[in-house]
């Protein structure tokens, strides 16, 4: 009986998951991405250092809503951006989704900020399929502190950095799966586009995504 409960509800969270993660508004996602950059480097002790951020080739940050009530499922949406000789791209689509097992109950929001450390990790995310982190590109936690300056040192292609619930979380993404939303694109963009051409900066972005490299060029200026 449990089992039979189980594959109901986990099927409901699941189609859930899916639906939000259709349904959800790019430029919301941009929108949030702004003000989750921004919430980082409000936490002085806790922020992503300068340093991680002037050296990063690309960014995914992301909002993850995970819910459960026997078992647990969790979806979310956001946006990449990759650094071009131009300065920062315009935004790709991406989301995430999954169910996890045990007895959980209630609904916790996190965000999450990615660095993309290595050119290898940019590309993972343009050829437009699934990325999935800490498979062939290595992914751990970031060192924190905006005074961290001396003490950062590249360890892996991708760092994860997590907020929840105004709180720093210090969250591993590992074996997570981040899809391209590429209907997304086509519909924020007016096109149909691939996200290797966004992230190459061959894609002129949309006017509602120019404050996003404006923040981010606040905090990780060459």
């Amino acid at each position: 009986m449990r089992a039979i409960i189980f594959s109901i509800v986990g099927g409901l969270l699941i189609g859930l998951v899916n639906a939000t993660a259709t349904n959800a508004s790019m430029q919301d996602d941009v929108n949030q991405a702004v003000t989750i950059i921004q919430r980082f480097q409000e936490m002085p002790d806790r922020a992503i250092p300068d340093r991680v951020l002037r050296d990063a080739k690309g960014l995914a940050i992301l909002t993850v809503t995970k819910a459960g009530f026997i078992g647990s499922a969790r979806g979310g949406s956001g946006i990449v951006v990759a650094r071009t000789a131009k300065g920062w791209s315009g935004p790709s689509a991406i989301g995430t989704g999954g169910l996890g097992v045990g007895f959980q109950a209630g609904v916790e929001i996190t965000e999450f900020v990615i660095v993309l450390n290595t050119q290898e990790a940019v590309n993972a995310f343009s050829k437009g399929g699934n990325v999935t982190l800490g498979g062939n590109l290595s992914a751990a936690v970031g060192p924190v502190g905006r005074t961290a300056e001396g003490n950062v040192a590249l360890q892996a292609a991708m760092y994860t950095y997590s907020i929840s619930q105004g709180l720093f979380a210090g969250v591993s993404l590992e074996g997570t799966v981040i899809a391209t939303r590429d209907e997304a694109n086509t519909e924020y963009y007016g096109k149909s586009v691939a996200a290797t051409d966004i992230l190459a900066g061959k894609v002129k972005a949309p006017a509602g995504a120019q404050k996003l490299p404006q923040v981010l060029a606040k905090y990780s200026a060459k």
